[in-house]
C-alpha cells in the first residue's frame, strides 16, 4: 500500500498568500520600510513548508520541501539586508 499523505491544501493556500504578499511588498514604493515585514513573511513561509513536510509521507514532496526550505533560507539572508 502506498504511503498516505495528509491534506496539505490549507498550508499550500497560506504559503501562496505569503508569497503573494511578499511580491506586493517588493513591488511597492521604495520609501516604505519593508525589511521586518519581509523577514516575518519569510518566517511564515518557512513555518508552512515545515508543516507540509511534517504532514506528508511522500518522498517527492519531502524533496520539494527541502528545496523550498533552502530557497526560503536564502531569501531570509537577503531580507536581512533590506531596510
Amino acid at each position: 500500500m502506498p504511503p498516505v499523505s495528509a491534506d496539505i491544501s490549507e498550508e499550500i493556500t497560506r504559503l501562496s498568500g505569503h508569497v503573494g504578499q511578499f511580491r506586493e511588498i517588493l513591488d511597492a514604493e521604495a520609501d516604505t520600510p519593508a525589511g521586518r515585514t519581509l523577514d516575518f513573511l519569510a518566517q511564515e513561509m518557512l513555518r508552512e513548508s515545515n508543516t507540509i513536510g511534517s504532514k506528508c509521507n511522500d518522498a517527492q514532496i519531502s524533496r520539494c520541501v527541502v528545496e523550498l526550505k533552502s530557497a526560503i533560507d536564502r531569501i531570509k539572508e537577503q531580507v536581512q539586508n533590506v531596510e
